[in-house]
C-alpha cells in the first residue's frame, strides 16, 4: 500500500472520528463509514501509528489534552531553562533562525537561489523548500491542496529564485521523517525577531506534550501578546520540525491549525503512538 493511499484511510478516519467523538463510534461504525473491512482499517492504523483506532482516538479526545497540558507545563518550563543554552538537537537547529542579514530582509529575499519539491512523507503530499543555508519551508498538502502551499511558500519568500528540484526533495523528506540523516536538520528561517522567538519557544515543547498560546506567550517574556503569540504560530514555515501542532488552546481544542485541523489530529496521534511504542 502507498504512503498516500494509506494517509487517505488516516485522514477520512481521523475526521470522521473527531467528528463524532461523543458517540464514541466502534470499529465497525468506521469500517460502514469508510467502506473498508473491520480488519482492514484495524491494521492500517496499526502499520501508520502504532495504535488502534479506539486507542487513536482516546489519544485526541479532549479530556486527554487538557491532561497533557498540565503534564506538559513542568516540563515545558524545564526545557525552555535549559534547551537553549545546551548543546544538541536543540541547539544545532536553533543556530541558524538569524541566518538571513538585514539587507536580505529589507530587499525580502530578492535574488536568493532556493530549490523546492514535492514528495511523499507519512502525512500525505509534503512540500519542502531550502537551499545550502537549511530547510526554509516545509507545509503539507492533503487538506489544502498543492497550489496552496506554492501560495504560501511564495507568500514567505516573495522574491527568492525557486528552482523545481524533485529528487533532492524526496531526500530531504526522507531526512526529515526517517531520520535517515546522519547531521542535524538545519533551519533557515525569515521572520521578525518576535516571530522567531516565538518558533524557539515552539521547538523547546516537549514530544507528548502541549502548550497554549499564554504558555508560550509568558515563557517568551510577552505575557500579554497572546494574540500576536497565536499569529507567529500561525506564520510558522516548518511544519512537524516546529511543533506548532502541539499548541492547543485552554480547554484541549485543538482546532485552529495551519494546514487543517484534522491534519492536526493525525501529528498529535503519531507523535503520541510514536512516545508510547518507546516508553
Amino acid at each position: 500500500m502507498s504512503k498516500d493511499h494509506q494517509f487517505e484511510i488516516i485522514h477520512a478516519s481521523i475526521e470522521w472520528l473527531a467528528a463524532n467523538q461523543k458517540q464514541q463510534p466502534d470499529l465497525q461504525a468506521l469500517s460502514q463509514r469508510t467502506g473498508y473491512s473491520p480488519s482492514y482499517i484495524q491494521r492500517v492504523f496499526l502499520d501508520w501509528a502504532g495504535l488502534s483506532p479506539k486507542q487513536f482516538l482516546q489519544a485526541l479526545t479532549r479530556e486527554a489534552a487538557v491532561d497533557r497540558l498540565i503534564e506538559g507545563a513542568s516540563s515545558l518550563e524545564t526545557s525552555m531553562s535549559v534547551g537553549f543554552s545546551s548543546p544538541g538537537r536543540l541547539h544545532d537547529l536553533l543556530i541558524t533562525t538569524d541566518a538571513l542579514t538585514p539587507g536580505e530582509i529589507k530587499s525580502k529575499a530578492k535574488g536568493i537561489r532556493m530549490q523546492y519539491g514535492f514528495g511523499q512523507s507519512p502525512f500525505g503530499l509534503t512540500l519542502v523548500a531550502w537551499n545550502q543555508r537549511g530547510l526554509s519551508f516545509l507545509g503539507f498538502c492533503h487538506e489544502k491542496g498543492k497550489d496552496q502551499a506554492e501560495q504560501e511558500l511564495s507568500k514567505q519568500w516573495p522574491d527568492a529564485e525557486l528552482l523545481f528540484s524533485p529528487a533532492e526533495s524526496y531526500k530531504l523528506i526522507e531526512d526529515v521523517f526517517i531520520g535517515c540523516s546522519s547531521k542535524p536538520i538545519k533551519l533557515w528561517l525569515r521572520g521578525s525577531p518576535f516571530q522567531l522567538k516565538v518558533w524557539q519557544a515552539l521547538l523547546a515543547i516537549p514530544e507528548g506534550s502541549h502548550a497554549t498560546y499564554s504558555q508560550i506567550a509568558a515563557y517568551i517574556g510577552h505575557d500579554k501578546a497572546a494574540r500576536a503569540t497565536g499569529s507567529a504560530i500561525g506564520a510558522n514555515p516548518i511544519a512537524w520540525i516546529i511543533p506548532c501542532h502541539r499548541v492547543i488552546r485552554k480547554l484541549g481544542d485543538m482546532s485552529g491549525y495551519r494546514w487543517g485541523n484534522s491534519l492536526k489530529g493525525a501529528l498529535i496521534g503519531k507523535e503520541l503512538a510514536t512516545q508510547t511504542q518507546s516508553a
